[in-house]
This record gives C-alpha cells, structure tokens and sequence, in this order.
C-alpha cells in the first residue's frame, strides 16, 4: 500500500463496516488503533484501520508527521502547505486502495482523526465524491476553510470533540470549524471534554461511540 498500515480484523469475523483511524503530529497508526479494544466489543462486524503518516516527524523521529508545524519544529509555511497537499494526494491514494482491497463501501466507513489526524480528515474526506458514513474529529481544526465551500464535493456527518483544557490546539477551533462547516452545508455535532487536555477522554471517546453506530445503523 503507498501508506504503511496497522490493522485488526473483526471481532466477529464477518466484515460490513471499517473505521479508520488518523494520528496525531508525531504518532502513529498504532497510538490510535488500540481504540479498537474497547470499540471492538460493540463494533464486532468492523474492521479497523490506521496508516502512518507518510513522513517522520521532525520533533520525533520515532513518530510520523502529515505535514510540518512551523511554530513546532521550525519549517516554513511554504513547507507546511507542501506537506498538506502531497499527504492529501497520499492519503487519498491510500483509501481507494483500502475500498477495493477491503471491499467495503465509503457509506459503510467512519474515519476517526486525532489532532493532525483531525485537520487531514477534514481536509481530504469532503473533496471525495463518495461519501462516507461519517467523521469523529477529536482536537483538531480545520484547515483553509474559506475553500471548503467551493471545493467540497461530499458532505457526511461530522461528530467534533475537544478537551477545554487543551493546550495544543485551542480549544476556540472547534466551533470555529463547526461553525464554517455547518455555514458548507455539513451536519455538525460538537462535544467538550470537561477538565480534558490534548487527548481523548472516556466521555469523548463514548460520544464518538455512539456517533459511529447511529451513523452505521443508518
């Protein structure tokens, strides 16, 4: 696959679902596919998935990175832009290989980003003609949102969550991304993590459980 991957088959052995899981700036696939430990138990027909990001990360090599953080690891915005846009191309290359290689419809798949993974979820998932079932982004933002609008081709229901102790990106970009993609035409659903920092509680974690299944159910 063009992007090194981590996964778990399903609990029950017969797959009809898939979720996807996109780490955070210096993780990687791995950080978030231990999720599906406790998913697992209520998810038992779905595979779960989490790709590394295409490249190591400046601040820790032993993680991966989606695209640099100027203010983080020194590079410029220019090098940041370059980043985002060749792991759009990557990433997007990615999930259509996994469609075919798992044989699992787009509105039978969720995607699940966490911080970076969170702003590559956002930024990749509406400019793909099929729709996926859903989107739980946790702590992230949402990067060039003046585009979204004209550039967006799909539109699948989005499940935002933040601690407001968050230190590392702001709590304030969650309703500032509901708000621009709820302006888009999306359904937004937005959730706050009490006394959370830049991680995913048990609350936030339950919440994006029960997003996934009504959104599978459908």
């Amino acid at each position: 696959m063009s992007l090194t991957t981590q996964r778990k088959d399903a609990k029950s052995g017969q797959a009809d679902s898939l979720v996807i899981f996109l780490h955070g700036y210096g993780a990687d696939g791995n950080d978030l596919l231990g999720l599906s430990d406790v998913l697992a138990d209520h998810l038992p027909n779905t595979v779960f998935m989490a790709p590394n990001a295409p490249d190591r990360c400046t601040n820790n090599p032993m993680g991966y990175q989606w695209f640099p953080i100027p203010h983080m690891d020194g590079s410029s915005m220019e090098m940041a832009r370059q980043g985002q846009l060749a792991s759009r191309k990557l990433l997007n290359e990615w999930l259509d290989e996994v469609a075919i290689s798992e044989g699992i419809n787009a509105d039978r798949t969720i995607i699940i980003g966490f911080s970076q993974g969170t702003m590559m979820a956002l930024d990749v998932i509406p400019r793909r003609a099929d729709e996926i079932a859903g989107i739980v982004g946790i702590s992230g933002r949402l990067l060039e949102p003046k585009k979204l609008a004209s550039e967006g081709v799909s539109k699948p229901p989005i499940m935002l969550i933040h601690g407001d102790m968050d230190n590392v990106v702001p709590p304030a970009s969650m309703p500032e991304a509901a708000d621009a993609l709820s302006k888009a035409g999306f359904e937004v659903y937005t959730h706050v993590s009490k006394g959370t920092a830049h991680g995913i509680a048990q609350d936030g974690l339950g919440v994006a459980l029960q997003f996934i299944l009504k959104q599978l159910s459908q």
